[in-house]
């Protein structure tokens, strides 16, 4: 746990980040990280604010396992609400899955994506929408930016009296699609994680509408945040990179309020194919070693008995 803005202290956690925002007066937790990871959130938070530290609430950038994966276990432990877009709800509520994770898009991150769960947790009546609920958390600083395209009910917030941006996955400040650039966390402003954004066009559109802003410190979901980076951020925005080649790189997926609608059609994966060629060739081999070896054995045997008659 660390701050790095007034009344804004990040807690890491392996690739993707959570933030405490306020005060031991008041205070919420931005995000929530992977499931399991309840534990290092309280004590990051009692750390800062104090023994038995309780937020007003929980607020979400968005749904996604990785940022609403401990919400639910800790909205139970403190007894507190947790706050998502409207259109992120059929998703938290357990009528609808994500769109699948793309692992034929370009990067490592897309291909580790073969692992990621497209279903999140299901936070039932525990939801509340975030809409203008914000000076009632206590964070009457904060505007809720509106941020679609690596989901459909992704959110930004923003603090303008010293232009501090919470990005969510808006935009990431590591090469996801580097494997050395996302072990080191080496900082650099990027796109959103390509495996999991469905709509590029509107990504695009909210990653411009952030560079307007001109922010003095992007806190961002996965990386660490940066400072001074508003030029960076801007010309992010004038050469944005959508994907040459991927399930939603041409055509988006699209969703309302009761969840995913359509998916383009996906693109043909050779790598499990691969995978179970490998592992074929590799059990044939196997099972001819042990047939060799049993040959051996028995044409040791035999000669052995040859030799003591």
């Amino acid at each position: 746990m660390q701050e790095i803005a007034r009344d804004l202290a990040i807690v890491p956690m392996m690739i993707v980040n959570a933030y405490l925002v306020g005060s031991a007066e008041s205070w919420v937790l931005v995000d929530s990280g992977t499931p399991g990871n309840e534990k290092n959130i309280r004590e990051a938070a009692e750390t800062r604010f104090g023994p038995g530290a309780k937020p007003r609430a929980i607020v979400l950038t968005h749904g996604h396992f990785d940022h609403a994966g401990s919400s639910r276990a800790l909205g139970e432990i403190w007894g507190v609400r947790v706050y998502a877009h409207r259109l992120e709800w059929p998703y938290l509520d357990g009528r609808s899955s994500y769109p699948p994770p793309d692992p034929t898009a370009p990067g490592f991150f897309s291909m580790m994506s073969r692992f990621f769960p497209s279903r999140t947790v299901n936070l039932g009546d525990r939801l509340e929408e975030t809409g203008s609920s914000l000076p009632a958390l206590g964070m009457g600083e904060w505007e809720v930016i509106n941020t679609p395209g690596h989901t459909p009910g992704h959110v930004a917030f923003f603090r303008r009296s010293d232009a501090v941006l919470l990005a969510g996955d808006a935009v990431t400040t590591m090469d996801l699609d580097s494997f050395v650039a996302t072990l080191t966390k080496q900082q650099k402003l990027c796109r959103p994680p390509v495996p999991a954004t469905t709509d590029w066009q509107q990504a695009r559109r909210s990653v411009h509408l952030l560079a307007e802003l001109r922010p003095r410190v992007i806190a961002p979901g996965h990386g660490l945040p940066m400072h001074d980076a508003a030029n960076e951020l801007a010309e992010l925005a004038r050469h944005f990179p959508i994907p040459q080649h991927g399930r939603y790189a041409n055509e988006p997926a699209r969703a309302d309020e009761s969840g995913v609608t359509y998916l383009p059609p996906a693109p043909v994966d050779a790598v499990p194919k691969i995978a179970a060629s490998v592992a074929a060739a590799i059990a044939i081999a196997g099972v001819g070693a042990v047939l060799l070896s049993r040959h051996r054995e028995a044409s040791a045997r035999r000669n052995c008995r040859s030799s003591i008659s």
